[in-house]
């Protein structure tokens, strides 16, 4: 905990710190194993979305880092845990984009949010803060599910990694983000719950952080930041 900070800019990591992601996307995934009629391939359906998460944390992961590209995400994360399905199933670039296609589809027009984040929005900018999102994802996904669950109209600047030519944590997206927005380090703060590419990549340009730590049965934050907080309410309470 540091001592409090006059800060004008807000920095917000969108998936999984506003937008439930995750929440959204099991919703997805079970429209779209349904879909594809996937259960003649998969009579235990939790064998192939134990297998998808697993296979989807790790592409990302890799991602974030720089050490893939986009399309090899995109088409690794359906094609490994199909691959283990019985039967013979088309795994085929083209089809496996289909496939992709359909569930961003599905993803991109489900509303749901983490608990408070409408709240919390409002009452950031009555607070008088500029509100900048800063998300690695997609860009045309990013604007379909901030319009769907009605957010878009609330933030001053979209700062995408496709944008940026570079994913958080990497300097060059916070470069990016600082020169779109004209924000200065020293009044900046962001906001994550991603410790890795949110927080320590915020840190590491020299910015305050809020570690949105959503799943504090895992641990607290493993390194040293200025405000650790377990709820969106509790956001509110420091700023």
């Amino acid at each position: 905990m540091c001592e409090q900070k006059k800060y004008s800019d807000l920095f917000i990591d969108f998936d999984d710190t506003l937008y439930d992601t995750h929440g959204n996307a099991v919703i997805a995934l079970a429209e779209l194993f349904e879909y594809f009629g996937w259960e003649a391939h998969f009579p235990d359906p939790e064998l192939f979305y134990k297998a998808y998460w697993e296979t989807n944390v790790t592409l990302w992961g890799q991602y974030a880092k720089g050490k893939i590209e986009r399309q090899y995400l995109i088409i690794e994360r359906f094609r490994r845990p199909l691959s283990l399905g019985l039967g013979t199933m088309d795994l085929s670039d083209e089809n496996i984009l289909r496939i992709s296609d359909k569930f961003l589809d599905l993803c991109a027009v489900k509303p749901g949010v983490v608990p408070d984040a409408h709240e919390l929005v409002q009452y950031l900018r009555k607070k008088g803060y500029r509100l900048h999102i800063c998300s690695n994802g997609f860009h045309e996904v990013q604007y379909r599910k901030l319009r769907s669950c009605g957010l878009l109209d609330a933030f001053d600047t979209i700062i995408l990694s496709e944008d940026a030519g570079a994913n958080k944590p990497s300097p060059q997206f916070f470069a990016h983000a600082f020169e779109r927005t004209h924000a200065s380090v020293q009044t900046t703060l962001m906001i994550g719950d991603n410790f890795t590419t949110d927080i320590h990549g915020a840190q590491s340009v020299g910015l305050d952080v809020i570690y949105f730590n959503r799943h504090p049965e895992n641990g607290p934050a493993p390194e040293p930041v200025n405000y650790e907080v377990h709820s969106l309410k509790e956001v509110m309470q420091i700023l």
